[in-house]
């Protein structure tokens, strides 16, 4: 580098010229320069393999949870994935998906005893109807052709009361809002109607008390009509002389309570609550010449579920008693006549 001063015009014997190298210089700048370079390369594949260490750490929780996940099936609910042991997002994550696992098994275990009831429902009257027809076929001759048509028709009427239970099951979705859904109603027509259908069996007396004014509630005819009729059906088939069905509700509550009693055998405490199940019979009720498929009560139950009410078993001095419970509708007279 050359540097001449002063700049300004001057006679050359007066100037001053300097010379001075910057190789050193700029060799130092060029080292100080790949240096810097290096050190921010190096420091960035540190960090990255830092970064890389941390998360496949972090990660491998999860890699053992989708594993898992994977390998299971409806064959193998009852598996669970890993949950890890820090308290983090990812335990969280596993312990809901454990959850779900186990709600998914009951369900389907569920679904599958179910489907196995429904089988062994179904099969009995067939294997029933088929005995009668070969043995009659057997010897058409001595056959008592009237009596083999009655047994038949008998046992086709139970499948198809069965097979009607079964569809009314799955056409209950418990996830519907009937409820909400519905129209007004009045109560008191409603349990009025049901019962006046009814023709009970000559040794029975049928007693039916209802409010003197119009019950507003909300809901489908058809279905609580059914609830009521699965409840006499069953209150028919144990009682002894007398069935009673009243009806009530107290102005200004949010409550309708229908009592559908006998004075039959009754309930157990302990089978209280397992009546309701699907396919269930009580050890005293188990013939299927007596009692029904064990589908009634559940069904009732259903449907008082998706109205936002309840059916329970009451005490009892005698026989059993059966309480709806279902939320009244404000509305008024006027509105439920149209």
């Amino acid at each position: 580098m050359r540097h001449v001063y002063p700049e300004y015009g001057t006679p050359s014997a007066h100037r001053l010229v300097t010379t001075i190298s910057l190789t050193k210089e700029q060799a130092a700048l060029d080292a100080m320069a790949q240096r810097t370079v290096a050190t921010a390369a190096g420091l960035v594949l540190l960090t990255a393999a830092g970064a890389w260490f941390i998360a496949g750490r972090t990660l491998r929780p999860m890699e053992a949870i989708r594993q898992q996940f994977t390998d299971l099936s409806t064959h193998r609910l009852d598996q669970r994935v890993p949950v890890p042991r820090r308290s983090n997002e990812i335990s969280r994550l596993a312990r809901t998906m454990n959850d779900t696992l186990g709600r998914l098994e009951r369900s389907v275990e569920q679904q599958r005893r179910f489907t196995a009831d429904a089988s062994h429902e179904l099969r009995t009257p067939l294997a029933a109807l088929r005995a009668e027809l070969e043995i009659a076929l057997a010897q058409p001759h001595r056959a008592n052709w009237p009596r083999v048509v009655e047994g038949a028709l008998g046992d086709a009427v139970r499948l198809q009361q069965l097979t009607d239970d079964l569809l009314m099951l799955t056409r209950l979705d418990p996830g519907a809002t009937l409820y909400d859904s519905g129209q007004p109603l009045d109560m008191t027509q409603l349990v009025r109607e049901e019962c006046a259908r009814r023709t009970p069996p000559g040794h029975l007396d049928l007693t039916v008390t209802t409010c003197q004014q119009p019950v507003p509630a909300c809901g489908h005819p058809s279905l609580l009509g059914r609830v009521l009729g699965n409840l006499l059906d069953n209150a028919e088939r144990y009682a002894t002389a007398h069935i009673t069905v009243i009806l009530s509700h107290a102005p200004g509550t949010e409550e309708i309570t229908l009592e559908v009693s006998d004075d039959g055998p009754g309930i157990p405490a302990e089978d209280r609550t397992r009546v309701f199940g699907y396919f269930t019979r009580l050890d005293n009720a188990r013939s299927h010449s007596t009692g029904g498929a064990g589908l009634g009560l559940a069904i009732a139950h259903h449907i008082a579920t998706l109205h936002h009410g309840t059916l329970s078993v009451a005490d009892s001095e005698h026989g059993s008693r059966f309480l709806l419970a279902l939320p009244a509708r404000l509305t008024s007279a006027a509105e439920l006549r149209s």
